[in-house]
């Protein structure tokens, strides 16, 4: 019989990080769960709790462990990269960061996008931005990736592979409220706003993503690597998958030259090539296969928010 691995998720109290550790556990790896303290791990993990931002605590509540796997669900910033590597190395054969497809914010190309499109050693970094500023964040996501890939990526004896994530669709637990942004538009007849030239985009189910996360555990690849379903979705497509839940309603596009559009609607091709994880032995799903199910497990959820429940 195997050892078990040891793998610490930094994360992992919800969507995909629980659906990851579940997954884990049932290989029987020994996993340790590190987040604030807000909600536990499934049980059988050690749960340790700290602020990642906060150094100290962070040194202190993993005291002398060690891992064989790290997995980092919940990196944002490349101060938060730069805490972590600091207090992991020598402590992992192997860093998992879990990025986006965002990192490639700036690439605006028919072909589907390849990781070397991006290569984190050569992003600049600066912590001296205000990454604590919760608005500077959340409209610098794609920018405090890049930069965290970067800070992870700078010392060869730390050995970083950084998961690209296509957007995430399925499950009754999506907190996003993004395909409920679909429904209740296409339930009261209200137009939903798209960008004149609307460009198509690629997506991944929540356990399609847990499967290759927890599947990259047991690789020894490194480097950036995309995730994401075979195919490429447009906002209409995708309207359809939800007004089939809502017959007597309308899908109404509106396109927008200037302001705001709706969540899965973009002004520039969104779309990951997904070769080099295929190569590496992940087998992706196709997106048309799952996209019914993804919509199904989450309007169970969507209902209830458009009718007020």
């Amino acid at each position: 019989m195997e050892t078990p691995r040891e793998v610490l998720v930094i994360g992992g109290s919800r969507y995909v990080g629980k659906r990851l550790v579940a997954r884990l556990l049932a290989a029987g790896d020994r996993v340790t769960v590190l987040n604030r303290g807000s909600s536990a791990p499934p049980p059988g993990a050690v749960h340790l709790v700290a602020d990642r931002d906060d150094e100290t605590a962070l040194r202190g509540a993993l005291g002398a462990r060690s891992f064989d796997v790290v997995v980092d669900q919940v990196c944002y910033t490349p101060r938060q990269a730069a805490i972590a590597r600091r207090v992991l190395a020598g402590r992992t054969r192997r860093y998992v960061m879990t990025s986006t497809v965002e990192v490639y914010e700036y690439e605006d190309s028919i072909a589907l996008v390849r990781e070397d499109a991006v290569d984190p050693t050569s992003v600049s970094v600066d912590p001296g931005l205000p990454w604590d500023d919760p608005a500077f964040l959340d409209s610098h996501y794609g920018e405090g990736k890049r930069q965290a890939e970067s800070v992870f990526s700078t010392d060869p004896a730390f050995p970083f592979t950084t998961v690209r994530v296509a957007h995430v669709l399925g499950g009754a637990d999506d907190f996003t409220g993004r395909l409920a942004h679909y429904a209740d538009r296409i339930r009261t007849g209200e137009p939903v706003a798209v960008p004149v030239d609307n460009q198509p985009a690629t997506y991944i189910h929540v356990e399609e993503i847990a499967g290759f996360l927890a599947w990259t555990v047991g690789q020894d690849f490194t480097g950036p690597v995309n995730a994401a379903s075979h195919g490429l979705l447009g906002t209409e497509e995708l309207c359809r998958a939800v007004a089939a839940h809502f017959p007597e309603g309308k899908t109404l596009l509106r396109l927008v030259e200037v302001g705001e559009v709706s969540p899965f609607s973009f002004t520039r091709a969104y779309g990951m090539d997904n070769t080099r994880a295929t190569r590496l032995g992940f087998t992706f799903d196709d997106v048309r296969r799952w996209l019914p199910r993804a919509v199904a497990e989450t309007l169970g959820t969507g209902r209830a928010l458009v009718h007020g429940r």
